[in-house]
């Protein structure tokens, strides 16, 4: 099974993250290059400020992936993304699914701070 973590760090504090990461809503959500993926939410748990979620449909025999915040010093956070999915073929398009996401999601974070 492939395993992808992600790991950033977003000049914004981690409440701020959180809250804007656990507005779930219908979670679909539409990657930069047109590829949508409806979530199925597994847990959310705000004293961890962690979110899981399953991918369903699509290409994906299995798909769990887990968010997480982290304060990290005066007004920052840390922002761990984890992705354990089959088949190990899609591992290297997922990857950089999360890496575009990541990148959206810290210039978004951090422009909201402004």
């Amino acid at each position: 099974m492939a395993s992808i973590r992600k790991e950033i760090s977003i000049d914004a504090r981690a409440d701020d993250v959180w809250d804007a990461l656990r507005d779930v809503g219908a979670r679909v959500v539409t990657f930069g290059n047109g590829t949508v993926a409806r979530e199925l939410i597994v847990d959310l748990d705000d004293e961890a400020r962690r979110l899981v979620w399953s991918v369903v449909g699509g290409r994906f025999t299995h798909h769990n992936a887990s968010a997480q915040v982290f304060p990290d010093g005066d007004g920052r956070s840390r922002f761990v993304w984890i992705a354990d999915l089959l088949p190990n073929e899609l591992a290297p398009y997922i990857s950089g699914l999360m890496e575009q996401g990541t990148a959206v999601i810290k210039t978004t974070l951090e422009r909201s701070r402004e």
